[in-house]
């Protein structure tokens, strides 16, 4: 695949062409996966950017700016908050998230704006122990 493209040829008839000619000299015989669909999950929706989440996921990049991902965490605290065994770990993770929110609100990374205040913790308990009682 060192030559050049030939003028006056179009870039698909000779792409064609030198792969045409790979497969005659065996060049994809024996590739790891061969025949079998390319891995993209368990998931039934297809996602055409499935490769790159993965490629991110194992290289530990995240795609958000760091108030996005402080929403979504935030978001995920007062899930697992309504979730918890016991008020002790309630109260442990609204009051974890709130300090991460603070320190946002008093030194804002870039990006764009957190939008957020810190929870109030007594409210998020109330909510949890209704949420027990039904």
């Amino acid at each position: 695949m060192t030559e050049r493209k030939p003028p006056g040829v179009s870039f698909e008839s000779w792409i064609d062409k030198q792969i045409r000619e790979a497969q005659a000299r065996g060049e994809f015989a024996e590739l790891p996966g061969a025949g079998k669909p390319l891995p993209h999950g368990n998931d039934t929706s297809y996602d055409e950017l499935w490769w790159i989440k993965q490629k991110m996921a194992r290289e530990g990049l995240s795609v958000l700016p760091p108030t996005l991902a402080l929403r979504k965490e935030a978001e995920d605290a007062l899930a697992a908050a309504a979730a918890a065994p016991s008020e002790r770990v309630v109260r442990r993770i609204v009051e974890d998230i709130n300090a991460k929110i603070r320190d946002v609100m008093f030194k804002p990374p870039p990006g764009p704006p957190l939008g957020l205040k810190p929870y109030d913790v007594e409210a998020v308990v109330r909510e949890w122990r209704e949420a027990r009682e039904e």
